[in-house]
């Protein structure tokens, strides 16, 4: 099944948009839906609504993080690549959407919405985007993953 339907499908069940891509890709690095759930609960409404950084795209580099982060203080290399890869994987989102900031993609003038979710119904789908994002994020991060999993098998 592809991640970014996956993503979407989380997203139309009512989880927010990080926990929608992050758990996506979260049983694929044996990581259980209500731990991943839990982890990336925080990133939602671009952190916690606050309108900072969209929750797609902290939950697109959270799975890359599990999938491609380094683990050792002491390897300067690693750590450089991963940051090369989240700063790709930003712009990619950036080129298709414009920003990726919260509050910018939903068109707000203001930094915060105060922190009571809106409930999820048909107007609410109508006039926000995140849906899309969500598998906007989830997409470019499976895309990232089929081109290195290509370049495999090549050599």
């Amino acid at each position: 099944m592809k991640k970014s339907w996956n993503a979407r499908k989380l997203f139309e069940q009512g989880y927010n948009c990080a926990q929608a891509v992050f758990c996506a890709f979260c049983e694929d690095e044996g990581i259980d839906l209500k731990t991943g759930l839990k982890l990336s609960s925080s990133f939602g409404g671009g952190m916690g609504r606050l309108r900072e950084v969209c929750g797609a795209v902290s939950g697109m580099f959270m799975a890359a993080g599990i999938k491609y982060g380094y683990d050792s203080v002491d390897d300067k290399q690693a750590k450089a690549s991963h940051y090369k890869l989240i700063q790709e994987l930003a712009e990619k989102f950036k080129e298709q959407n414009g920003s990726i900031i919260c509050r910018d993609l939903l068109g707000l003038n203001k930094q915060k919405d105060g922190y009571v979710p809106e409930d999820r119904t048909k107007e609410y789908y109508k006039k926000r985007p995140c849906v899309e994002l969500v598998e906007c994020a989830a997409g470019i991060l499976e895309e990232y993953i089929e081109e290195c999993k290509n370049k495999k098998k090549q050599g």
